[in-house]
């Protein structure tokens, strides 16, 4: 069409689109797909609390670290294996948790905060933020928190980092408000995935991270740890297994870890050494609740599941495979221990504790007690150190059953393991402590993080050979995702002038050298 015939018709396009105009916006109006503020909140919610569950990088990282579970394969699984920077990894936690739970409860608390009959919602909302953020900051450091995740709400697209000595005490202070202004007069949020709206489970779930958050200070502000410690313990804690947040997987929303080891990672990851010589050691029946050994497995098809396969739970044939070996040396290592391959070693059993759809336990009743027998021992709280520590142990015991049938630690051998373990004064912390590692297993996030606190378990450093790739013993923290690094440099460039160089074994701030 030339320049002329355009021009001719001109006019008549133009009558045509303003007598269009008129139901121009009904028109292009979408009555059928929701927005966010056609969708009930308490869902939104229920979105945050599923993303909580933890993604592949606590297998390829913090599982590792504190030698639970050790793979000694490399590509997309290097990581602590090797003592190496995997960026495609130390990102997920990043990504799932500002996108898929902050994100969420950012937009919660811009929509209700003047609702008041959406009030125990807001405080709901804010005691699993807090939990996010807490997660978030220990894993990496400094992190965007005052601003973060307010990309959809506020357009802050490049938000700065906050000192993480400026993050904690506000986590603290929001768990407070929010677990002082739940109400049990008020609305009670029955579709609420997590404990059905019950406003005293909310609470004590809120208690139990001000205990976490408190017990995390307790190198590089034992004052306010105390002063906080106290302030959970007579406010109320989760001390019941019935009370534990936990988060519920089904075949749509998937256990990540129960995924990866039951698809590509079957019969790549093993339980490490230093966790299963310790259970053994100890005669802890938990070993048999956990553990699977495939006995003569040559390979991977080697390994053959089901009441007809090849696999025992029984204690005495486990081997933990030794950590610091790649592909070749696990195959010496076996060799040396009698084994026909490295696919003998022990596993955790993708049958009863790493299903797809096997809870994921991220706030229980064990740790909280543990973590009191700590206190104790410090003079923090009152009570037995000894009793609150086998009640520890006597929960995550009976925590097992949640697992399978097949993992239940019976009566018996629970109150012989208590009989033969007292605790003794003069290594209190580290019994504790110990026992804190196996209470948490499979919550890799927990269990990295009071390791770095603690000191304990006393696990040799990884000795694979480029150890020197870190300068400390062990990793102390991940790298920032890349795609930060490049769109948001300024701010990220200045959180690593605060804090220290963007590598593996930088310290966050509680994470005091000792």
């Amino acid at each position: 069409m030339n320049k002329l015939t355009i021009l001719r018709y001109l006019p008549v396009l133009l009558l045509l689109v303003f007598a269009c105009d008129d139901g121009f916006d009904e028109l292009n109006t979408n009555v059928v797909d929701p927005t966010a503020d056609d969708v009930d909140p308490v869902f939104q919610l229920n979105e945050a609390v599923i993303n909580m569950s933890f993604p592949n990088s606590v297998l390829v990282y913090d599982m590792g670290i504190i030698q639970q579970i050790i793979t000694p394969n490399s590509g997309v699984l290097t990581g602590a294996n090797f003592n190496q920077d995997n960026r495609n990894s130390t990102e997920q936690i990043w990504r799932n948790y500002y996108r898929g739970v902050v994100r969420h409860t950012r937009d919660i608390i811009s929509r209700i905060s003047d609702d008041p009959e959406r009030s125990n919602l807001l405080q709901m909302t804010r005691i699993l933020q807090a939990h996010a953020f807490m997660i978030l900051t220990d894993t990496y450091g400094d992190i965007p928190y005052f601003n973060g995740g307010k990309g959809n709400t506020e357009l802050v697209l490049y938000p700065s980092y906050d000192a993480q000595s400026e993050i904690y005490p506000d986590i603290l202070m929001e768990l407070t408000e929010a677990a002082t202004a739940l109400d049990g007069s008020g609305e009670v949020e029955t579709a609420d995935v997590l404990y059905g709206g019950d406003i005293d489970q909310w609470r004590k779930y809120a208690n139990s991270l001000i205990l976490r958050g408190g017990m995390r200070l307790s190198k590089v502000d034992p004052t306010t740890a105390e002063q906080r410690v106290q302030q959970a313990f007579q406010a109320g804690i989760i001390t019941d297994n019935s009370d534990n947040m936990v988060i519920r997987h089904d075949n749509n929303y998937r256990n990540e870890t129960g995924r990866i080891l039951n698809a590509t990672e079957a019969n790549n990851y093993y339980l490490a050494g230093p966790f299963v010589t310790y259970l053994q050691e100890m005669d802890d029946p938990r070993l048999r609740s956990i553990a699977v050994t495939y006995v003569d497995a040559a390979s991977g098809p080697g390994q053959v599941l089901g009441p007809n396969g090849n696999g025992t739970s029984d204690p005495e044939v486990h081997i933990g495979m030794p950590v610091g070996n790649n592909d070749e040396t696990a195959r010496q290592a076996a060799a040396a221990l009698g084994l026909d391959s490295f696919y003998e070693f022990a596993q955790a059993d993708r049958e009863r504790v790493v299903t797809q759809t096997t809870p994921m336990f991220m706030v229980t009743a064990a740790q909280n007690h543990l973590l009191l027998a700590e206190a104790a021992s410090r003079g923090w709280v009152t009570g037995s150190a000894e009793e609150l520590f086998h009640a520890g142990i006597r929960l995550h015991m009976e925590q097992m059953a949640a697992y399978d049938n097949d993992s239940v630690v019976p009566e018996e051998e629970i109150v012989a393991y208590i009989a033969s373990n007292p605790l003794n004064d003069a290594t209190a912390l580290q019994q504790i402590n110990d026992q804190y590692w196996v209470a948490s297993f499979l919550n890799g996030p927990e269990a990295f993080a009071n390791f770095r606190r603690s000191g304990f378990p006393n696990l040799d450093p990884n000795p694979f050979p480029g150890q020197d790739l870190i300068n400390e013993e062990f990793i102390r923290r991940y790298t920032y995702p890349s795609s930060e690094i490049i769109v948001n440099t300024e701010n990220v460039n200045a959180a690593i002038d605060r804090m220290g160089a963007d590598i593996l074994d930088t310290r966050v701030w509680w994470d005091v050298a000792q």
